[in-house]
């Protein structure tokens, strides 16, 4: 992107791709009947995990830095909590709230940094979509937890993903029809399958097990991963730096994590 493939033409390519992966496992397995209640939960598993999800992300991560978009997707635990305790009602004691609120801190300390890159705002609106992400992906999380208690992994993910094709075919058909395909390297559409067949299919279907077994919030703590991982290969390809604010505001995000996740002992017993 975008020399071969614009963003919203991509996640068309990801979406279709990965449906199509879906909807042919979901023959290898016994086929299961969905009750109507469901499909509504499905349709915003699908708007959040998918739609929303995608394209906020891969618009975000075109405004803005590899570093600072990873930094503010470490807010996902936080909006896990959050959610559950509005919308399931879970528990929250007052060092979980103040950890929520010095999380959110450190989030917006790098969003509003955005406006002195002297970028037009580009970089906070980037940093904006990807906090939308990270809140998108959080509702993901909540709203599969009670489905995968009842269906085949791989039945909930073929609706999921039928469902956010048709959402995503209006913002990407048009940038999928300007391809030149025939122009294509091998070694591109080979990195378009790759992130298909490997980055999207399996790794949602990864996802989709592991909330089988785990809460939302113990699954949400693997993307601390992610700025790492991140912050390392972008200072190595040499596509970000670190500074002072990005380094305050990781401190003020995994601080307030840390205060979300950690066992109290009224808890522990």
């Amino acid at each position: 992107m975008p020399q071969y493939v614009k963003p919203y033409g991509f996640i068309l390519l990801r979406v279709s791709g990965t449906t199509v992966l879906f909807w042919l496992a979901a023959l290898l397995v016994q086929r299961e009947k969905i009750d109507f209640q469901d499909f509504l939960r499905i349709f915003l598993a699908s708007v959040f995990g998918i739609a929303l999800n995608m394209l906020t992300f891969f618009k975000g991560l075109s405004l803005t830095t590899p570093i600072s978009a990873a930094v503010i997707m470490v807010t996902t635990p936080i909006f896990v909590l959050s959610f559950s305790a509005f919308l399931i009602r879970e528990k929250t004691s007052k060092s979980k709230i103040f950890g929520i609120l010095i999380g959110m801190a450190g989030a917006l300390l790098l969003i509003l940094y955005g406006r002195e890159l002297g970028s037009g705002g580009s970089n906070a609106w980037g940093n904006f979509l990807v906090f939308i992400n990270a809140a998108s992906y959080s509702l993901y999380l909540i709203l599969t937890r009670s489905l995968t208690q009842k269906y085949n992994p791989i039945t909930l993910s073929k609706w999921i993903y039928l469902f956010g094709l048709f959402m995503v075919i209006p913002f990407g058909l048009s940038e999928v029809n300007q391809i030149s395909w025939s122009e294509l390297p091998g070694e591109i559409i080979l990195k378009i399958l790759y992130v298909v067949v490997v980055l999207t299919f399996i790794t949602y279907l990864f996802n989709i097990f592991a909330i089988r077994k785990l809460k939302a919030t113990t699954l949400s703590i693997f993307i601390y991963l992610q700025p790492v991982i991140a912050s390392f290969y972008a200072i190595w390809a040499g596509s970000d730096s670190l500074d002072e604010i990005k380094i305050t505001a990781t401190l003020l995000i995994f601080f307030g994590v840390y205060l979300v996740t950690r066992q109290t002992k009224e808890e522990a017993s």
